[in-house]
């Protein structure tokens, strides 16, 4: 064995624990623990735990009176189009070149103007042979009509038979069929030049021009639109229980873009329309002059419901159960006022207030903002707000 085999200083003995060890961390730690308690008896108030016992500051929210009434009026609002009494869209019933175009887009004209006109030279030579044709039927029905005198005079003499005098006869009626079917053959042809000019059918305001000189027209080709100036209609759709309450013949006001324009009912349809579930009602606008064909005018009407209730701003409703609303009243307390919720039932609405029924009296305060922080049986400062009622309050 060498020296070296007897050192050991160089292994790492195992630490272990020893009972002292144990006794004096039981004694730092029951030191701790009497030091904590004795701080925690010291910081410890005398009265005792401190309970919130002051009851809080009122909330002031505006409220406004309830006016209980047994029925209300709204107004009614209907709108319609302010058009032309007649609007013609011109053509030729025959084809052909137009050679004159005498109205333009915007030119007023009057009944029976001159506003188009076809080439009618071709129909013009033509009449001409017509006229012809039948001045040489007349020349013709002249001779068998001397023919006829001069048989009847033979027969009477006894030189020639009755079929000598009933063939001149016969000779004559056809050369009178002849006149009636030139005659028939011209006026055709007048017709045709008459028909080959576009007249103004009533006083008005060309509105369309599609086509200039030159052109060749088809029969039925579009050249004009011309719109009736001097009256205007309304025609307006309303429900058939609005409707009822008009009559004809009352003058009426229409509010337009333009202004106020007095209307006198010419009739009701009494025809409920299928899609739109309204009755029309017609309009004579007594002074056209005041607003453009296609305005859209607007017939307003008041309408009373019998339905008790009270007008509420909606700010002051919220989102009620099973289709209901609710309310809140500055109820009286021992202590004050409190926030009590009311259900109520929407009965109509218009812009920012609506007209609802519920379990509430004449004269109770409803708070009419801050819904959002009020609390069934919140303690609350009322306050008088601007009535929401409008006109018609009922």
């Amino acid at each position: 064995m060498t020296p070296s085999d007897d050192y050991q200083g160089d292994e790492t003995r195992e630490k272990r624990p020893t009972f002292l060890k144990g006794i004096i961390f039981l004694v730092i730690l029951c030191i701790a623990a009497a030091g904590l308690m004795y701080a925690a008896t010291q910081l410890r108030s005398a009265e005792g735990p401190k309970v919130a016992s002051v009851t809080p500051d009122p909330l002031t929210v505006s409220v406004m009176p309830v006016r209980l009434a047994s029925e209300f009026r709204i107004d009614e609002t209907f709108s319609g189009l302010a058009e032309a009494r007649r609007k013609s869209q011109l053509g030729f019933s025959s084809g052909g070149r137009i050679d004159l175009m005498s109205a333009d887009v915007g030119d007023r004209v009057k009944e029976g103007a001159t506003l188009a006109r076809l080439d009618t030279r071709s129909l013009a030579a033509q009449l001409a042979s017509s006229q012809a044709v039948v001045q040489e039927a007349r020349a013709a029905h002249s001779l068998a009509l001397n023919t006829v005198e001069r048989q009847r005079t033979l027969k009477l003499q006894g030189h020639v038979s009755q079929q000598r005098v009933d063939e001149a006869e016969a000779q004559a009626n056809t050369s009178m069929a002849r006149i009636e079917a030139a005659r028939a053959q011209a006026d055709t042809l007048r017709v045709q030049i008459d028909l080959a000019r576009i007249t103004a059918p009533f006083d008005g305001v060309v509105t369309s021009r599609m086509v200039d000189e030159g052109a060749i027209a088809g029969p039925g080709t579009l050249i004009l639109e011309l719109v009736e100036a001097g009256h205007l209609e309304a025609k307006i759709g309303l429900p058939a229980v609005s409707a009822a309450r008009l009559k004809t013949g009352d003058t009426y006001k229409l509010i337009a873009d333009t202004g106020t324009v007095d209307a006198i009912l010419r009739t009701v349809t009494g025809v409920i329309d299928a899609d739109r579930r309204t009755v029309t009602a017609v309009f004579d606008i007594e002074n056209p002059g005041e607003l453009p064909a296609g305005a859209v005018v607007r017939l307003s009407m008041e309408r009373e419901i019998n339905e008790p209730g009270f007008w509420v701003p909606v700010k002051a409703m919220s989102t009620g159960s099973r289709g209901l609303w609710t309310v809140f009243v500055a109820a009286p307390s021992d202590t004050g006022w409190r926030a009590e919720p009311r259900p109520v039932e929407m009965v109509h609405s218009e812009g920012g207030r609506g007209f609802v029924r519920g379990p509430v009296q004449e004269g109770d305060r409803v708070i009419v903002d801050g819904l959002q922080r009020i609390a069934p049986g919140m303690p609350v400062m009322p306050r008088d707000a601007t009535s929401a009622d409008a006109p018609n309050e009922g």
